[in-house]
């Protein structure tokens, strides 16, 4: 006897491409939708088992040769584990960020030459940088940043593009931004530093983050509601932002936008309440800057400030743990030129334990990077619209500079190399009484279209 069944599979009409058959493309008019090769996995090659060997081998590698020190003891061998740990570290890293291998080739790239993608101006550039040789990231946005390179089209369609044209080794240049800058920024991490990155950065000037922004001057993620239509910025951030209906003391240390912020709430009426605690404390995107020195001390402060029966809602940005090579470098590139002293921008995983050891319990996470993405992208065309202005007070290079920034972003946010978590929180105490968090735990609350079936 033979038996026959009719199966028959709805596929959603955007994930449409047939040009592989393991990696799909998508055409939702929410976002900057990829292209396949903007799909092609990069190189996350890397163990801390085999670094751990290195640093222990070479030193006694190079004690057995020299013939002064191979006769020394247990000290002599520490004394040249100090001095090989770095370059060897340097060394491992370097390896395997220029040898590994792309995670998987499901995605095969065009292999096109370089003159394709970008126009390299500088002769000395173009002498090393042709043909079948791709150029590394940071060779490329930094001479892009000085104008000597172009890119042949749209920034974000040509970023999408990168693997066919460019490598994410790490190279001199950002061993010498980590050891000369980051890690020392890590350690002290003092409030004139905050001050002095901060104040550069947010006291710019109120139009040059209008002309990317809008007139909301929302510098956060908004939110997706239809996925199948692209909503406006305003839109976006009206997802987000609809409905709270509260009374708010803000916290910042950008004298600019204190003052903008400050004449915006007058303008609307609203008076600034004063008091030592809070029954609802906010932090957007700004914990990243506390640095990891001064987390804990940080979240002690929220916490003391924040009523027994209040809620923590958290967003913070934040590299993945699994990452990949283009997601270290494109983090060095947002430290050096966009955000520095954002020393914090650790995975959830991070972030997590340090709420919970500082007292906190979770109530809820939600992960923010498409809709970030999104955002950026609105931010992205503004930038675009508004080049001549931007140009005209401000130059070539800081046009230049967040053209790479916010195209980057747009890719990183969805891909989730660098994500945003938002993540509600209480205090852990037994007298919370979490029932009360019940009927606005809205991710349990599932709408069914129909009745299901019980068998």
């Amino acid at each position: 006897m033979r038996w026959s069944c009719t199966v028959t599979v709805n596929v959603h009409p955007l994930l449409v491409d047939m040009s592989s058959s393991t990696v799909k493309t998508t055409k939702y008019p929410a976002i900057a939708n990829a292209p396949l090769i903007g799909l092609a996995e990069g190189n996350g090659t890397f163990s801390n088992i085999q670094l751990a060997a290195a640093v222990l081998l070479v030193p006694y590698i190079v004690k057995s040769i020299l013939p002064i020190v191979k006769y020394g003891g247990f000290k002599t061998y520490l004394f040249i584990a100090l001095l090989t740990g770095v370059p060897t570290t340097v060394g491992y890293w370097a390896l395997m960020s220029a040898y590994g291998p792309r995670k998987n080739e499901k995605v095969v790239l065009p292999g096109k030459d370089i003159e394709e993608y970008i126009t390299i101006n500088d002769p000395e550039l173009k002498a090393l940088y042709n043909g079948k040789n791709k150029i590394n990231i940071q060779v490329f946005h930094d001479a892009y940043f000085e104008g000597k390179i172009d890119v042949k089209g749209d920034m974000l369609e040509i970023l999408e593009q990168r693997h066919d044209w460019a490598k994410f080794n790490l190279n001199l240049e950002h061993f010498k931004y980590v050891l000369t800058r980051l890690v020392p920024d890590v350690i002290m991490h003092s409030q004139n530093q905050d001050e002095e990155q901060i104040r550069d950065n947010y006291d710019r000037g109120n139009d040059f983050y209008e002309w990317f922004l809008g007139p909301r001057m929302i510098y956060t993620s908004g939110v997706i509601l239809d996925a199948d239509r692209e909503e406006t910025l305003e839109e976006l951030q009206d997802n987000k932002l609809k409905n709270y209906g509260v009374d708010a003391t803000g916290v910042t240390l950008a004298k600019e936008q204190a003052k903008f912020g400050t004449e915006r709430i007058a303008k609307n009426g609203v008076s600034i309440p004063a008091g030592v605690k809070y029954n609802k404390i906010v932090t957007l995107e700004m914990a990243e800057h506390v640095g990891i020195r001064r987390y804990g001390t940080f979240l002690k402060e929220v916490y003391d400030l924040l009523d027994d029966d209040g809620i923590l809602v958290y967003q913070v940005a934040g590299l993945r743990p699994h990452w990949q090579y283009e997601d270290l470098t494109w983090g060095l590139f947002m430290n050096k030129y966009v955000f520095p002293g954002a020393d914090a921008s650790c995975s959830l995983g991070w972030v997590i334990t340090q709420l919970e050891s500082a007292g906190f319990e979770v109530k809820n996470i939600d992960v923010l990077g498409v809709h970030y993405s999104a955002t950026i992208d609105r931010w992205y065309k503004n930038w675009l619209a508004n080049k001549d202005k931007v140009v005209a007070k401000y130059g070539e290079k800081l046009y230049r500079i967040w053209t790479y920034f916010l195209a980057s972003s747009v890719i990183v946010a969805r891909q989730g190399g660098s994500s945003v978590f938002q993540i509600t929180l209480h205090k852990n105490l037994n007298a919370y009484h979490r029932v009360k968090g019940v009927k606005n735990h809205y991710s349990i609350h599932v709408q069914t279209e129909k009745e299901p079936m019980y068998v």
